[in-house]
């Protein structure tokens, strides 16, 4: 078991994007291993694809596209419900 949680943020370097990059990055914790992913770039779109994402900003978090992001929208409650900025046992 991995003793960091994975957050992957795609983003195409809009103020939006930025922003959720910005709160994610505050709230994020020692457990939180963060990678901001360019979806502009075509391999980068295919992998969000996989998860599921339909809009940008994203978050996705050890694997699982999070609450806030399967529709549109990014909020903070949803973040740390998934595990952002909670450390790991």
């Amino acid at each position: 078991m991995s003793n960091k949680r994975k957050i992957e943020i795609f983003s195409a370097g809009c103020p939006v994007c930025e922003e959720t990059v910005e709160t994610v990055n505050q709230i994020a914790c020692p457990s939180c291993e963060t990678e901001v992913l360019d979806m502009r770039q075509p391999d980068v779109a295919a992998r969000a694809k996989q998860y599921g994402v339909r809009s940008v900003p994203a978050v996705v978090v050890d694997g699982k596209l999070a609450d806030c992001c399967a529709g549109r929208g990014v909020d903070e409650a949803s973040l740390r419900a998934a595990g952002v900025g909670v450390p790991l046992p």
